[in-house]
């Protein structure tokens, strides 16, 4: 474990903590803890994750954007995403997991190339449907750090899979919290 891994996790976990109380101030807090991923990633070969905490960074700004600004000057209410949506982005998911898990093992030296770039793609479409407050966020959340937390204990990323374990809980939290706010609504 080292300084980096404390100081990304720290900033995470702060981040995914406001997300699921559906605080605005997860997005600048994520962008500092991605950042820090980026170098922690980079060094572990897992290239997939450096490439999804870039994506992170660029959504954290516009998940920040949509949270304060929203398209009435309030942040939108917390919905649903259709079956299609879901269907489409299932569909997605799979193929170009496998498209960029091939590409990884074919040019790069990549450990778990598949299984990294799972991570990616999920975690892309757990983003999308955060910054859009859809609330199936919190499944495929489930689904990421089922996935992640083996593969970074694989790694030696001890710390990170551990707190991918509590962020595991945290999903189940922030889908209660979400339904919650949504019958109030």
């Amino acid at each position: 474990m080292t300084a980096l891994e404390v100081a990304a996790n720290l900033a995470t976990t702060a981040s995914i903590a406001f997300a699921s109380r559906n605080n605005v101030h997860t997005w600048w807090i994520g962008i500092v803890g991605c950042g820090l991923f980026v170098l922690l990633f980079f060094n572990a070969k897992l290239y997939a994750d450096v490439t999804l905490q870039l994506v992170f960074i660029v959504t954290g700004f516009v998940g920040w954007w949509f949270w304060v600004r929203g398209t009435s000057g309030t942040a939108p209410p917390i919905r649903r995403a259709g079956p299609a949506l879901l269907g489409a982005m299932a569909m997605a998911s799979v193929a170009v997991t496998a498209g960029y898990g091939a590409l990884l093992h074919r040019f790069t030296d990549a450990y778990a190339p598949f299984v990294d770039s799972a991570v990616l793609v999920l975690s892309l479409i757990a983003q999308f449907l955060l910054v859009r407050r859809m609330i199936e966020t919190w499944a495929v959340w489930l689904l990421v750090d089922t996935i992640a937390v083996p593969l970074y204990l694989s790694r030696g990323l001890h710390l990170t899979a551990g707190l991918y374990a509590l962020y595991w809980l945290n999903a189940f939290y922030g889908a209660w919290q979400w339904r919650r706010e949504m019958r109030r609504c």
